[in-house]
């Protein structure tokens, strides 16, 4: 099916609104299979959509940006993915193929967009120390629409001229700015779980750290049974420190037996 003037328009609003919340309000969830399953309602296959979110949306499980770091950009892939699958009339699994493919795209422009609202980030400082309040809403009110603009621009692009022409476009793209956004989107995991390390009391739970570390780096175990371990860790230190008048009983009461 080849989408009319008024689905592509609802379809890209849809991608910009994902795009905007996820950083932005945060009223609507941020999963892969919401989006998706909103463009199968926009293009007349809600259940062709939800397939496709519902598959990204596995995929993704266990994926977070910490800090400030880059990941792929799984709802507009997902969103992708529907709009591909439906427009091609191919099976599910065909158009998350494509979606994934074109949804890296969203990577790149995510290490754009945060660039670009450090920018607006010290422009709207210089407005506050000036005192010019509306002008220093006007500049912060720009960075979520930057951040719509990773997720529309693809999706329009899907949708204007299909999956292959993104592809070319990325296949034209010059090394030095390619590699250039990739040593970006590698220094800032770093850089945002360094600002969320100096927030914590890292002196206090080094101990902690260390055996997270070691778990992940060495033995190669995955977030989730390493997340299991910590909560257990946490739940048993939050039993021994939550009421130390009863554990000095406790343990006094053992002693004199």
């Amino acid at each position: 099916m080849t989408p009319s003037i008024i689905q592509i328009a609802v379809v890209t609003l849809i991608a910009f609104i994902y795009g905007a919340e996820k950083n932005a309000g945060q009223i609507l969830t941020n999963m892969s299979v919401t989006p998706a399953w909103f463009v199968g309602l926009a293009l007349g296959d809600p259940v062709t959509g939800l397939a496709v979110g519902a598959i990204v949306q596995l995929m993704s499980l266990g994926v977070a940006a910490m800090g400030g770091a880059s990941v792929p950009d799984y709802p507009t892939a997902a969103i992708i993915g529907a709009v591909v699958a439906i427009t091609s009339g191919q099976e599910a699994s065909v158009g998350v193929a494509a979606g994934i493919a074109v949804g890296m795209l969203g990577l790149q422009l995510d290490v754009i967009a945060k660039t670009a609202n450090g920018f607006l980030g010290r422009a709207s400082q210089r407005f506050a120390e000036e005192g010019k309040y509306s002008q220093m809403k006007s500049v912060l009110f720009l960075g979520p629409v930057f951040y719509g603009l990773t997720a529309a621009i693809p999706t329009f692009a899907v949708l204007l001229f299909g999956a292959d022409a993104v592809n070319a476009f990325l296949s034209v793209m010059p090394s030095w700015f390619t590699t250039g956004l990739s040593i970006a989107a590698g220094i800032l995991p770093v850089v945002g779980l360094a600002m969320l390390l100096s927030f914590m009391p890292m002196k206090k739970f080094i101990a902690y750290a260390i055996v997270g570390f070691v778990l992940a780096a060495y033995l190669q175990i995955s977030n989730l049974p390493i997340a299991l371990l910590g909560a257990a860790a946490a739940i048993e230190y939050y039993k021994s420190h939550s009421n130390p008048s009863v554990n000095a009983l406790d343990a006094g009461g053992l002693e004199d037996e």
